[in-house]
C-alpha cells in the first residue's frame, strides 16, 4: 500500500463491506413531517439510515457522531440500540465519529453523548423497529401485536418467520424520523435485557491485551515518523536555525520549516526523536520575559481585562442579617494526558486522511481545510481513541502537525507523536479562576441574599477555525486565533454551575469573562463547574457553620427539587453522616451539585485524614449518590463517577501549572505531579438512583466539582482551618500547622 484509497461515498463504502454492511433505507412509506422538534441529535441528521442500517446477514450497523474517550460510550450506545431492536449487541457493529460515515454531532463534550446521541439512537432504533413490525405484519399477514421479535427475526404463533434482512432487501429510499417515540413491545419470554444492565465494555479487550486500542498504536504500510521542534514559549522569536547537520543524519527524509514551525521527518520513530533533538540544539530563539512569575493566581486573574455579564439577577438585594464573604481560587491546570497526543495523516491524490483522537472530527475537518487551503470534501477525519483526554488537549493540534507534514511529504502516512514536554508545555490549559462570594443569613439561619462573581479566561477555544490550531499560529503567514466567546447559559463556560441550585430569594451572579490572558486556555473536564461548585459548596459549609446548622441539613433547607433532595439524603445515609464518629486528624465533608443545573445530580460525602506536619491529605472513603435519569449501563455510570472523583482528587490536592518569567517549567511529572495510589481513596461507593422512563442526563462531569468541595470541607472539619485556594498540596497544608 503506497497510499490510502480515495475517499469512497457513504453508499459505496457500505456496499464494499459485503454482507456485513449492505446499505439500505426502509422500503416503507415516508413518515410525515416531524411533529415538533426532533429529540437529541436527530435534528441534525433526521434520516433513520444515518443511525441504523441492517446488513444482508441480519447484522445491524449503528452510527454515532460521538467519540469513545474511555467513558464507555460505545458500549452504552450499542445497548440503547440493542434494547430498542431486541437484538443481541454481539450482532451489531458501531461506527463512531468519522466524517465520511457518521452524523455530524459536533464535539463529544459537556456530558452530552447519552443526552444527544443516545436519545437520537433510541428514537431512530425504535422507529426502525416499528416500521419493521409493520412490514413483517404485512409480509406474514398477521397482526403486529401477535408477532414475537427476537434477535432480528419476527415469528408468528404458527412458526412462520421473517428476518430484518429479508424485510429490507433491495430497498434504497430514506425514511425521515419522527419526533414520536413508538411504544416498546413487551419483551418475549426468555429475551435478555440489554439496557439497565451491565454488559462487558467493547473497548476494553484491546486495551488489556496489547491490541490496537489507540491512535498511538496505529501502524500503516510505508508510514514515516515526525517530530516538531517547538519554540521555548509562545512569545519566542526564531533568530536562526542550521539544518545542515540534521539533514545528513541517518534516516532523515525531510526537514520542514515554515515560519516558527519546525519539524523533521524520518523513516523510524527513534531517528525522528534524535533528529528533532539535534534540530532543537541548532535553533536560536529570543525569549522575552513576558510571564507574571511569582504572582498568585488571584493577582494574575484580577489584573486581566474583563467583560462583566450578569447571568442571574433575582429578587431585591440588601437584606439585613449576618453577612459572610469569601474568595476562592483555582490555578492554571493541565489535562496531563497519560499518553501524549498523536495523529497520523496522509495526502494521496489530492485527498487527506487524518486519524485523530480529536473530540470533534467535523469541526477539526473544517479547521484543517482552512489551514491547508483545501476544500472540506478533500479531508477525511477518522476518530481513534487517545490514551488520555476529557477536554481540549493537544489532539487537534497534533492532527494539524500531521496534516501539514503530510502536505510536505505526500504519498505515505506521516505519524506525529508529541513528547511529554510538548504536551505539558503546549496543550491548552484549564484557566485560573477567582470567585468572590457574599451572602446574608437571616434570623432563621436561611440565606436571604447572595452575590457571586466569577473571573475566568475562555474555556472554549476548540477548533472550527484554523487559528485555534497551535501550528497555524507559528507559520510564516500565521492564522490569528478567533476572539474567544463565552458559552451562553444555561450550559455556560467559566460561569458553568455559577448559578446556585438552591432556593434563594435574592441572588445575583456575574461572570467576568476575560477574552485575553496569560496562556492559551480551553476546556478541561467540567469547564468552570469544577471551580464554581468548589466555591459554592465550600461557602455553603461556611454558611452552615455560621448558622450553627449541620451541613447536610442546611443544604436540604435550601433545596426544592425532590430529586436533588433524594440525592443528598442518599449520599448522607450511605456514608453514615448522622452516626459519624470523629477520630484525631480526620474529618468529614459533604457537597452537592446538579451538573450545569440541567444534567446529572451528584452528592458526595467523604472522609479525609490530614497530617499537618507533612501536609499530606489522604481520602479515606467516599460515598456518592447519582441521579442521571434512566440508566443504560450501571457500571458505566459508576466508572464515570469514580473516575471523576479520582481526577478531582488529583486536581484538588496536587495540580497546578508552574512557570518562570519566560516559560512553563511544569514539563514533566516531577514538575506537575498527579495523584498516586497512596493518596487515592481507599474506598469509593457509587449509589445509583435509577429513573426509568426519564431522559438521559449527562454523567461524565457530574462528580468533579462536588468531590473538590467535599475534600475542602472535610479538611476544614479535620483541622479546623478553611483553605480556599487550590490545590490543597503539601506546601499549602504545612502552613496551617
Amino acid at each position: 500500500m503506497s497510499g490510502a484509497p480515495a475517499r469512497p461515498s457513504r453508499r459505496r463504502f457500505l456496499q464494499s463491506g459485503g454482507a456485513l454492511t449492505v446499505w439500505f433505507a426502509l422500503p416503507l412509506r415516508a413518515l410525515a413531517a416531524p411533529e415538533g422538534d426532533l429529540p437529541g441529535s436527530l435534528g441534525k441528521a433526521p434520516w433513520l439510515d444515518a443511525w441504523i442500517r441492517v446488513g444482508a446477514d441480519n447484522r445491524v450497523t449503528v452510527f454515532t457522531g460521538k467519540a469513545e474517550l474511555g467513558q464507555g460510550i460505545k458500549t452504552a450506545l450499542l445497548q440503547v440500540a440493542a434494547h430498542e431492536l431486541r437484538l443481541d449487541p454481539g450482532r451489531m457493529m458501531l461506527v463512531t465519529a468519522d466524517t465520511a460515515l457518521t452524523p455530524d454531532e459536533g464535539y463529544t463534550a459537556g456530558s452530552h453523548s447519552m443526552q444527544d446521541s443516545g436519545t437520537a439512537l433510541r428514537h431512530a432504533a425504535a422507529q426502525v423497529r416499528q416500521l419493521l413490525y409493520e412490514r413483517a405484519a404485512a409480509r406474514l399477514k398477521a397482526a403486529p401485536a401477535t408477532l414475537v421479535l427476537s434477535n432480528g427475526v419476527f415469528r408468528t404463533q404458527d412458526g412462520r418467520r421473517v428476518s430484518f434482512a429479508e424485510l429490507v432487501a433491495g430497498s434504497d429510499q430514506h425514511v425521515r424520523a419522527s419526533a414520536a417515540l413508538p411504544p416498546a413491545p413487551p419483551l418475549a419470554p426468555g429475551t435478555p435485557r440489554y439496557a439497565g444492565v451491565t454488559l462487558p465494555r467493547i473497548d476494553i479487550p484491546a486495551k488489556v491485551t496489547g491490541g490496537r486500542a489507540y491512535v498511538h498504536d496505529l501502524r500503516l504500510p510505508a508510514m514515516v515518523h515526525a517530530r516538531v521542534v517547538r519554540p521555548p514559549s509562545a512569545n519566542a522569536r526564531l533568530l536562526g536555525v542550521d539544518t545542515s547537520q540534521v539533514a545528513r543524519m541517518t534516516g532523515v527524509l525531510e526537514i520542514v520549516r515554515d515560519g516558527r514551525f519546525l519539524a523533521v521527518i524520518a523513516d523510524e520513530e527513534w531517528r525522528a526523536v534524535k533528529a528533532a533533538t539535534a534540530l532543537a540544539r541548532a535553533t536560536r530563539w529570543e525569549v522575552p520575559a513576558a510571564l507574571p512569575a511569582g504572582r498568585s493566581p488571584a493577582d494574575i486573574v484580577r489584573s486581566l481585562p474583563n467583560e462583566p455579564q450578569t447571568v442571574l439577577d433575582r429578587g431585591t438585594p440588601g437584606a439585613g442579617g449576618k453577612q459572610l464573604r469569601a474568595t476562592y481560587t483555582r490555578p492554571f491546570q493541565l489535562h496531563a494526558s497519560i499518553g501524549p497526543s498523536c495523529a497520523v495523516a496522509q495526502l494521496d491524490q489530492g485527498r487527506y486522511t487524518v486519524w485523530t483522537h480529536s473530540q470533534g472530527v467535523f469541526p477539526l475537518r473544517k479547521a484543517l481545510a482552512e489551514l491547508l487551503g483545501a476544500p472540506e470534501g478533500a479531508l477525511h477525519c477518522i476518530h481513534m481513541e487517545g490514551s488520555g483526554c476529557y477536554g481540549h488537549n493537544g489532539a487537534d493540534d497534533v492532527a494539524a502537525d500531521a496534516a501539514l507534514l503530510a502536505r510536505a511529504f505526500p504519498g505515505v502516512p506521516v505519524r506525529v507523536q508529541w513528547m511529554r514536554e510538548e504536551e505539558h508545555g503546549w496543550e491548552p490549559y484549564g484557566p485560573a479562576m477567582v470567585v468572590d462570594v457574599q451572602a446574608t443569613l437571616d434570623a432563621r439561619g436561611l440565606i436571604a441574599d447572595w452575590h457571586y462573581e466569577v473571573w475566568s479566561q475562555s474555556h472554549n477555544t476548540r477548533p472550527g477555525k484554523a487559528g485555534n490550531l497551535l501550528a497555524a499560529t507559528h507559520l510564516a503567514r500565521p492564522f490569528a486565533p478567533p476572539p474567544p466567546k463565552p458559552i451562553p447559559q444555561p450550559e455556560g463556560s467559566g460561569d458553568r454551575n455559577a448559578v446556585p441550585y438552591y432556593t434563594l430569594p435574592s441572588a445575583r451572579v456575574v461572570h467576568r469573562f476575560q477574552p485575553q490572558g496569560v496562556f492559551r486556555t480551553s476546556a478541561v473536564r467540567s469547564l468552570g463547574a469544577y471551580c464554581n461548585v468548589f466555591a459554592i459548596e465550600s461557602f455553603m459549609d461556611e454558611l452552615a457553620r455560621a448558622a450553627k446548622a449541620d451541613p447536610v441539613a442546611f443544604r436540604l433547607r435550601h433545596l426544592a427539587d425532590q430529586r436533588a433532595i433524594d440525592c443528598v439524603r442518599t449520599a448522607a445515609a450511605k456514608f453514615g453522616w448522622e452516626a459519624y464518629q470523629r477520630k484525631p486528624g480526620r474529618g468529614r465533608g459533604f457537597a452537592f451539585a446538579r451538573y450545569k443545573n440541567l444534567a446529572a445530580y451528584c452528592a458526595i460525602a467523604l472522609e479525609v485524614e490530614v497530617a499537618l506536619d507533612t501536609g499530606f491529605v489522604r481520602i479515606v472513603r467516599a460515598d456518592a449518590a447519582v441521579d442521571c435519569g434512566e440508566i443504560v449501563s450501571p457500571d458505566g455510570v459508576r466508572n464515570q463517577i469514580e473516575g471523576g472523583i479520582i481526577q478531582s482528587c488529583s486536581w484538588t490536592l496536587l495540580e497546578q501549572v508552574r512557570f518562570n518569567d519566560k516559560e512553563v517549567v511544569s514539563r514533566d511529572w516531577g514538575g506537575y505531579p498527579i495523584l498516586r495510589f497512596n493518596q487515592a481513596p481507599e474506598q469509593v461507593a457509587v449509589h445509583l438512583l435509577d429513573r426509568p422512563g426519564q431522559p438521559f442526563l449527562g454523567t461524565g462531569e457530574a462528580s468533579q466539582g462536588p468531590a473538590a468541595a467535599a475534600i475542602a470541607n472535610a479538611v476544614a472539619d479535620a483541622c479546623g482551618q478553611r483553605v480556599r485556594d487550590l490545590p490543597l498540596d503539601r506546601a499549602r497544608m504545612r502552613k496551617l500547622a
